[in-house]
């Protein structure tokens, strides 16, 4: 780490004078990209389907092409977004939902009730709220173009909450030949309903993403409150520009020959903090999860046993400091699965002491035998990159026998898909992080589900915490609810389904003439202009 931040000092002496190749900054008195703004975004997007992947970047990029029947406002409650309304009939076991007027496709398609219908079956496959919500479903039925139904076995009072569940795994809508889609192969072509249109023709992996405004999309007339209300698109272009080096970025949003620099690294921030055209702003209030994700269906981890000596090890301000630097006002510990300011964050200092000697002592007791650890880890992502790094010393220390495999974002994101064995290409760790918000509760949490091999990725498997689950949503009373999801936190914890590493959050970077971005975990492209 210290290698790390010495180079980027020294490439950010010449931030100020350096030039991004390609994007030449305005000649004195032009006005040719008063309408485009360019973006530098938190990594490359390598897979375009939001539903089919949970990585921030592609669900960042599926808010631009895509739209959803809700949403959520600033508090978390679910508004409508392309519905008009809906009914609740007998008891809840059916609700009924009615489309606005004049809904089109970036295609020219009319958005239709059969749209809807496939696009939340394919979403409820991969989405763990979604598949709650499957579980009641006895039809999806469209009554016409504009009305559909769900009938239910038993009442699902989250139904809204699962329509309009923000941040990762959006059930975002897609014409129905796109939905049809087996859920567990990507879409590839990208026509949705939304306010910007996607332009193949100028995607560029590892370089350039580029979108137009759509100008038969309809706003709501409600003032935007995060993912909901009147999603205004100002902006004629928006242009990503997929820049991994932090010091090119730095001087390229210094020169002007970018807009907005969506995740800043930590050791440049005080740099561009002295530049009068530049401000930084936390957006995401409620912050992010760092992650620690463990393979349970391979050997070394499907022991629990090697699993909790590896949780036993983790020093959550180690992981903080390398990623996000030593202003610890951006961060802190969360020894939980539940992150802080979420209702059901509990500490569990027992269960994670941070002790590298206690770590050492389980392995041996476990009869740990020197099998291969094999950590996937990015390259090009300064938020992850140095998770991986910690954990890989960490381990070392323990006695375990570690290999970092390193590689682009894109090529984790693949891998991860994997579950053969790491002699075959497989996995054991992988490290990412994840809006607060999505790990608040057990419905939207894939952290804490043990679905097994239909779950996320890692593929914890406990029947205990699938009944606390079920619990959880039927609870006929608050503090019956939060009992469930405690027990529920702490036994996910403890099989260690997931090690958490520290919440942060993050100060986005971006020239003073843009105004409007709404807070939010997700760089929303509406309502932003360019004074």
């Amino acid at each position: 780490m210290l290698d790390r931040r010495s180079l980027l000092r020294a490439g950010a002496a010449t931030a100020g004078t350096a030039s991004l190749g390609g994007l030449a900054a305005p000649a004195l008195g032009q006005d040719a990209r008063a309408g485009t703004m360019r973006f530098v975004p938190q990594a490359n997007l390598t897979s375009l389907d939001p539903v089919w992947t949970t990585a921030t970047v592609t669900g960042n990029h599926g808010y631009y092409v895509f739209d959803t029947l809700y949403a959520v406002d600033a508090q978390n409650r679910p508004r409508p977004q392309m519905v008009e309304g809906h009914e609740v009939l007998e008891d809840g076991r059916r609700w009924r939902f009615r489309l606005r007027e004049e809904l089109r496709f970036h295609d020219g398609e009319p958005v239709r009730a059969a749209d809807c219908i496939a696009s939340i079956k394919r979403w409820s496959v991969r989405d763990p709220f979604g598949q709650l919500l499957a579980r009641t479903v006895a039809e999806w039925r469209a009554l016409d173009d504009r009305s559909f139904e769900a009938r239910l076995n038993r009442p699902f009072p989250l139904m809204l909450d699962a329509l309009a569940k923000p941040d990762a795994s959006v059930c975002f809508i897609m014409p129905e030949r796109l939905a049809a889609t087996d859920p567990t192969r990507g879409v590839t072509e990208m026509i949705g309903s939304g306010p910007y249109r996607f332009l193949p023709g100028e995607y560029n992996s590892g370089s350039r993403v580029v979108y137009e405004k759509f100008e038969g999309y309809l706003p709501r007339q409600e003032p935007p409150e995060r993912a909901s209300g009147g999603k205004v698109a100002h902006l004629r272009r928006i242009e990503w520009h997929v820049i991994p080096d932090a010091s090119t970025a730095a001087a390229a949003l210094i020169n002007g020959e970018v807009d907005w620099w969506e995740r800043p690294l930590s050791d440049l921030r005080p740099m561009l903090s002295r530049n009068r055209e530049i401000r930084q702003e936390i957006l995401d209030v409620e912050g992010r999860l760092a992650l620690m994700r463990l393979n349970c269906l391979q050997p070394p981890f499907d022991d629990v046993r090697l699993r909790r000596a590896v949780r036993l090890s983790v020093m959550q301000e180690n992981y903080m400091r390398a990623a996000q630097g030593d202003d610890a006002s951006l961060w802190s510990d969360c020894r939980s699965l539940y992150p802080r300011r979420t209702p059901y964050y509990r500490d569990h200092p027992d269960l994670m002491p941070g002790s590298l000697d206690a770590a050492r002592a389980a392995l041996r007791d476990a009869g740990y035998s020197n099998g291969k650890v094999v950590i996937i880890n990015p390259t090009d992502f300064p938020d992850i990159g140095p998770l991986g790094q910690v954990t890989a010393d960490a381990l070392r220390r323990i006695g375990m026998n570690v290999e970092l495999a390193e590689s682009d974002w894109g090529t984790v994101i693949q891998r991860r898909n994997s579950r053969e064995p790491v002699e075959r290409g497989g996995w054991s760790i992988f490290h990412t992080t994840g809006s607060s918000n999505t790990y608040g509760s057990p419905a939207m949490s894939p952290l804490i589900r043990g679905q097994g091999e239909a779950g996320w990725f890692g593929w914890w498997k406990s029947d205990r915490a699938e009944a606390l689950t079920a619990e959880w949503i039927d609870a006929p009373d608050d503090a019956t609810r939060a009992r469930s999801a405690g027990e529920l936190g702490r036994l996910a914890l403890d099989e260690v389904a997931t090690i958490p590493l520290g919440q942060f959050t993050i100060r986005t970077a971006f020239r003073r003439n843009l105004t409007g971005m709404l807070e939010g975990s997700t760089p929303y492209p509406w309502n932003i202009r360019r004074v």
